[in-house]
């Protein structure tokens, strides 16, 4: 990938919006009790509604939070925000901890005793929770409790215009030719920050998971990475038939709707509608969007009720969601700043450099690189696909890191630091040294005799010592706790103002 000599040019000048990236952070967590057990209290009432609130909510379970941040021009005040919430988190949490780790550890909590997220009697809440119903059916609870960080990115206007892209299509092709040059090298941001080198045993359902005993209670591959994005984790039988193409946003919505609107036989099995009784939402391969796995998504802000794929037809790309980064069990809000800066740095060399179409074979070699830099990521001598040869995941690494160099100058330039360039030499350092990765990190401490279970409590006490020792901001603490109270008096308006039967909104809502 290279950078024309007129687009470097472009972004040189003054106010080309370099130091205007726009970027939020979706975190996701575990409640655990203090002993380590799976929380199966309900959400807890001081946190807000999970339907409303805009910046806490759960995801697949009733015990994983997701934290919100708004956008944000700086990485810093981006980690500030993230820090906030989770401040007011852990002061309204009682005798419970939040998972530090990407892979769970269920004890006590196996199998359909993990509760499932519930947002309430509107129809909208309810197909929130038929949908992760669905999913836990499909899929098994336990692999649906696997938490990460989603990054949102986007390109402020200024840096549009120093490009020459006025127009909200050129905007959305542009994004789809970041999407395609992403999926090429992701497996680089997955060797660098992968944090899932090992699990506990209670999280394998299956004799042939293929690692290695490294403790009591743990296990791992010698030179995994991220575990959470490799076979133990999303990974669908049913979704690897399906060809997503990122090529343009009508090849992108035909192939998605084929996922979404194509039957599975192991699916229909699966009650749907059953006097009332919904198993899940539909019964095909995809029961919405949001149930394909991958490591990258387009993005457009969707109306309450409003499918994904009708807001970027009828709006176009807005936005990015990087979806392969997983928590880093050694900071307390799993993720820092030299993280944030690389993705920015990564992103827009994905979007500045020429991106060829993409392919089915194509695809299929994405996904052969990145399950081994999964499980043999830190492996001397791996060696990867690209087009149609065999090449050194270092040589391969360090050929991208370079290209980054110029992008990382300029952010500095644009900034007024060196963040950027030093935060780049780090990744460099990665690369020829894989005992510099968190992966690697996570492994040396686990050798140190600690399970995977001991190791991540730890880090787990440590967190909330961490937020109960520090001092927020009490301005936003205030607003947090206005927010939370506000938001359960929304989804009670919302559950009275519905009209349809749950039956005709469902039919309504997947109509495409």
């Amino acid at each position: 990938m290279r950078i024309t000599e007129q687009t470097l040019q472009a972004l040189e000048a003054a106010g080309s919006g370099l130091d205007q990236l726009q970027r939020g952070i979706e975190k996701e967590s575990l409640r655990v009790s203090g002993d380590g057990n799976l929380s199966l209290r309900p959400h807890p009432a001081a946190l807000g509604s999970a339907l409303t609130h805009s910046a806490i909510t759960t995801d697949f379970s009733e015990a994983q939070l997701e934290l919100i941040t708004s956008v944000h021009n700086s990485p810093e005040s981006c980690l500030q925000e993230l820090a906030e919430i989770h401040q007011y988190v852990h002061a309204n949490l009682i005798g419970e901890l939040l998972w530090p780790s990407s892979m769970p550890c269920i004890l006590g909590a196996e199998g359909d005793a993990i509760p499932i997220g519930q947002y309430g009697r509107s129809n909208i809440g309810m197909t929130k929770t038929v949908y992760r119903r669905g999913l836990g059916h499909r899929y098994g609870r336990l692999m649906q409790t696997i938490s990460g960080i989603h990054y949102n990115f986007s390109i402020p206007n200024a840096l549009w215009q120093r490009l020459g892209i006025t127009e909200q299509q050129q905007r959305t092709e542009a994004y789809f030719s970041l999407i395609r040059n992403f999926r090429r090298s992701s497996w680089l941001l997955i060797y660098l920050f992968g944090a899932s080198p090992a699990v506990c045993r209670s999280f394998l359902q299956s004799p042939d998971h293929g690692l290695q005993a490294l403790s009591d209670g743990t296990f791992y591959l010698p030179f995994a990475t991220s575990l959470r994005m490799g076979r133990l984790g999303y990974q669908s039988a049913a979704q690897s038939e399906l060809h997503i193409s990122y090529n343009s946003l009508e090849e992108y919505s035909t192939t998605m709707r084929a996922g979404l609107t194509t039957s599975y036989a192991y699916y229909a099995n699966i009650p749907v509608n059953q006097n009332g009784n919904y198993q899940q939402l539909n019964d095909s391969i995809l029961q919405i969007e949001n149930e394909f796995y991958g490591t990258i998504r387009p993005k457009r802000t969707a109306q309450s009720g409003e499918r994904p794929l009708t807001a970027l037809g009828q709006s176009g790309v807005e936005y990015i969601e990087v979806r392969c980064v997983d928590l880093d069990p050694f900071e307390p809000i799993g993720i820092n700043a030299e993280h944030i800066r690389f993705l920015d740095t990564f992103l827009l060399l994905c979007l500045l450099t020429d991106s060829p179409i993409d392919s089915r074979e194509e695809s299929a070699r994405m996904v052969r690189n990145q399950t081994a830099v999964v499980e043999r990521g830190r492996q001397p001598g791996l060696h990867l696909e690209r087009d149609q040869e065999s090449v050194a995941l270092q040589q391969w690494g360090e050929e991208l890191l370079e290209q980054c160099t110029q992008i990382a100058e300029l952010l500095d330039q644009q900034t007024a630091s060196n963040l950027y360039t030093h935060t780049l030499n780090a990744q460099k350092a990665k690369v020829q040294d894989p005992h510099l990765t968190p992966s690697a990190q996570v492994i040396a401490a686990l050798t140190d005799g600690q399970s995977f279970f001991d190791f991540t409590m730890q880090n787990a006490k440590q967190h909330a010592e961490f937020f109960a020792q520090r001092t927020g901001d009490q301005q936003r603490q205030a607003q947090l706790h206005s927010e939370a109270a506000a938001s359960l008096v929304q989804q009670r308006a919302i559950e009275d103002a519905d009209k349809l039967s749950f039956p005709e909104f469902v039919d309504n809502y997947l109509s495409l």
